[in-house]
């Protein structure tokens, strides 16, 4: 069965790769692959993209293992269907969390920096030069939130940065819409893995409620104010730094 991504998903992927200059000539990009529907659309995306674009970039899917016998044959077997470069990147992540992740704690946080870390060690071993994210529109407006409402902090989730360790770390499909992608993922039949896969599921550890509550939020917010993320994908790119209460700005 071929993957068909819709004219919607390649338009603002098109258009968002223009804006930031994501993806460039002569570009490996290791593209992180957990196998749920956000990151198994971005390897089709940019699949179609490899066969659109004016130059040449290769990419390569990986999917970072916990260390506690997952089965990723499905995954692998998708990808060798469709033509996909793929890796499985081995860690001991599950046996350092149960040292490092105390009773009854939240868990994300950790289980969100060991596995970017070893994207980015998985980068360096198959000499990528960037680390692309399956992050979408809904998740920077989660972010953000999150930040405003639990750290007093204007931050969301940028379409391009740079690591520490000199990685370029991209975001292809930062403007796209969470449903866009859950459609893409439901109309190919594509085989996603959902929470199972998650270590947290074998801890006795509390289920984060931060971002769920965010999620509800902004899903009633919307059903009030119809236009909610097309404004906020237009505020994040239209901020008055010297409209807010930063001390640096006022010594004249």
């Amino acid at each position: 069965m071929s993957i068909k991504l819709s004219k919607k998903i390649m338009s603002k992927l098109g258009k968002t790769n223009a804006e930031f200059n994501l993806v460039e000539e002569g570009d490996k990009i290791l593209v992180g692959l957990s196998g749920g529907k956000d990151s198994l659309t971005l390897v089709h995306a940019l699949k179609e993209q490899q066969r659109r674009a004016p130059f040449k970039f290769e990419f390569l899917a990986v999917t970072v293992s916990y260390g506690m016998n997952e089965n990723f044959d499905k995954l692998k077997a998708h990808c060798a269907e469709h033509e996909i470069p793929y890796e499985i990147y081995d860690t001991n992540i599950y046996d350092l969390a149960e040292d490092k992740i105390r009773k009854n704690s939240s868990f994300c946080s950790f289980f969100s920096r060991m596995r970017r870390g070893s994207l980015y060690s998985a980068a360096e071993k198959y000499g990528c030069n960037k680390v692309a994210l399956g992050h979408h529109l809904d998740d920077a407006a989660e972010s953000f939130f999150m930040n405003f409402i639990y750290n007093g902090q204007m931050r969301s989730l940028a379409p391009k940065y740079r690591a520490d360790n000199g990685l370029i770390v991209i975001r292809p499909l930062i403007q796209l819409r969470e449903r866009q992608l859950a459609a893409a993922a439901l109309e190919n039949g594509m085989p996603t893995i959902g929470d199972e896969a998650c270590p947290s599921m074998r801890f006795d550890i509390k289920m984060p409620h931060a971002r769920a509550d965010m999620k509800e939020m902004l899903f009633e917010m919307e059903q009030k104010y119809p236009s909610l993320f097309v404004s906020l994908n237009a505020a994040f790119k239209n901020i008055s730094e010297d409209s807010f209460f930063d001390v640096e700005k006022f010594k004249l």
